[in-house]
């Protein structure tokens, strides 16, 4: 069906056609919409599932974890200073390995108090074990959520994942949006670990020298084998519903001298920078990363990277543009720290970073150091 909705209201209508057994709900700007909807939909009856209003951010990562646990589907979204809450909990969902998938939509941290659109929250919790997303429509949101819940509960992965909207530029913006009925595209959930009342057992809850990192690699091991899980999952997706998706989204990268790297709504901003200067001549393109754990491989030979950070690791720089360096260490690139907290990053001032790009540096938007 073709409508119109919000990124979050198109979170909450993928939820709904993934049909989860147990939603655990507390609200936060910008977020709250979803659980909001989510609400609606089960007061309604179109959506069967046991919806829980629980008192903080921490209680409900919990409460996932406890219905994850029994083996059936959950599902819960957050943001900000309430993905913090949750940090005890994120560990703890990733290493008894629960395919919860949580929608996050990205918020800046305080102090100073701030509801805008920043990516600190969800890179604070990137060593957590959860496979992270950034998606950049509201069809992507709606598609991703729902891909989501297959690549979670698959058995080579068993690890909870993590869809990133940026706050008020995606999740509060309306865009077209074709909804579809999933169908057999997402199985049952399986969980061999589940907890069977009919067949009791115990739990160790110490786990010594000699075992612990055992479990650890294979949560390692679970990561390698989630981008065969990913491609599958996307390339099945679009063989069935006709919409086609990839760890990175490349836009006119194939004789590109230069190419700006980005997540989320930046990233889509990116193209129309890329498409300006391609008029003056310049042979500009630009690549989305998408699924930002576990890390994409990307195509940077021979090119000057513009990657624009929207999160920062103080005393070492851009979360992005190090990602890439770490990884390709050889790389040409020229961090450019913007839209921290909402900050308006216009096509215009992507094409100007491009323009005025000073390979091995730093750039600050809008300070004057």
């Amino acid at each position: 069906m073709l409508t119109v909705a919000t990124g979050n209201k198109a979170v909450a209508a993928a939820v709904k056609a993934a049909k989860p057994a147990v939603v655990a709900a507390y609200p936060i700007t910008p977020q709250t919409e979803i659980v909001e909807q989510i609400a609606e939909y089960v007061t309604s009856g179109e959506m069967d599932a046991r919806y829980i209003p629980v008192e903080s951010e921490h209680s409900a990562m919990t409460a996932c974890i406890g219905a994850s646990i029994t083996g059936v589907r959950s599902f819960t979204a957050t943001s900000s200073h309430g993905l913090l809450y949750m940090h005890e909990m994120l560990h703890w969902a990733a290493g008894a390995r629960l395919p919860i998938v949580m929608a996050n939509v990205n918020r800046a941290l305080g102090p100073g108090w701030n509801v805008w659109a920043e990516h600190s929250d969800a890179f604070s919790q990137r060593d957590t074990g959860w496979i992270q997303i950034f998606v950049g429509t509201v069809q992507e949101a709606y598609d991703t959520t729902l891909m989501a819940f297959r690549i979670a509960e698959d058995q080579g992965v068993l690890l909870p994942v993590m869809v990133n909207l940026d706050g008020f530029t995606l999740s509060h913006i309306m865009q077209s949006l074709e909804t579809l009925d999933p169908g057999d595209y997402i199985p049952p959930l399986v969980l061999p670990h589940r907890i069977d009342t009919e067949n009791p057992a115990g739990y160790g809850t110490l786990t010594g020298p000699a075992d612990y990192f055992k479990f650890r690699w294979g949560m390692e091991k679970a990561m390698r084998t989630a981008p065969s899980v990913i491609r599958d999952a996307e390339e099945e997706f679009f063989r069935r519903f006709g919409r086609r998706y990839g760890p990175v989204e490349e836009y006119l990268c194939e004789d590109a001298d230069v190419v700006v790297v980005a997540l989320g709504t930046l990233g889509v901003e990116a193209e129309v920078a890329v498409d300006l200067l391609r008029k003056e001549g310049i042979k500009a393109g630009s690549m989305r990363i998408r699924w930002f754990r576990p890390f994409p491989d990307l195509d940077v030979a021979g090119r000057d990277l513009v990657v624009l950070d929207r999160g920062y690791s103080f005393g070492f720089g851009g979360v992005l543009s190090d990602s890439i360096r770490s990884r390709y260490p050889s790389a040409s690139i020229y961090s450019v720290v913007a839209g921290l907290g909402g900050q308006e990053v216009t096509y215009d001032d992507i094409a100007d970073f491009i323009r005025d790009r000073k390979m091995g540096e730093e750039y600050w938007f809008g300070v004057d150091a």
